[in-house]
């Protein structure tokens, strides 16, 4: 089962949000509040109160829905910072000319799951899906055109 919680509008670039977001990813709830705490980006505060959010999601359905949810068993299995819309500012510039600038808005959300016995690596990080290439069937080299090398020109040009 997920719980999310998203936080939109708020006034950081998705760029800065990311390297926050980064740090809780596959961790534990309990490690990944603690390592909020002590980072020392201003997102960190905001990705903090919307990860208890998510926690407290989690805790209303254990108790409203009776769902059977074990709190200490969760863990970031998603962190995303998306971009919102760009607020377009003009600043002075000397001469008289104006110089246009953008400020980023970011959407975030972060995704909760109770960590299960096949879902997780020892190291603590989830397990990632394994991506299919494509067939297995390899293809058969394509035959060149006769003639088509350096030596067919020359022997085109000499006639």
């Amino acid at each position: 089962m997920e719980f999310r919680a998203e936080m939109r509008y708020l006034r950081v670039s998705p760029q800065k949000a990311r390297l926050v977001l980064e740090l809780i990813k596959g961790r534990k709830v309990e490690e990944a509040r603690n390592t909020l705490l002590f980072t020392k980006k201003r997102v960190a505060a905001h990705v903090g109160k919307l990860l208890q959010s998510a926690l407290d999601n989690a805790n209303f359905l254990n108790a409203e829905k009776n769902l059977d949810v074990d709190l200490d068993n969760l863990y970031v299995k998603n962190a995303i910072a998306n971009d919102g819309p760009r607020m377009k500012r003009i600043r002075p510039a000397p001469q008289g000319r104006a110089f246009r600038y953008q400020r980023r808005i970011s959407h975030i959300t972060v995704i909760l799951e109770e960590r299960g016995n096949g879902t997780a690596h020892a190291s603590g990080q989830p397990r990632r899906a394994a991506v299919n290439t494509g067939s297995t069937k390899r293809r058969a080299p394509v035959a060149k055109k006769a003639g088509a090398g350096k030596a067919g020109k020359k022997k085109a040009a000499a006639k």
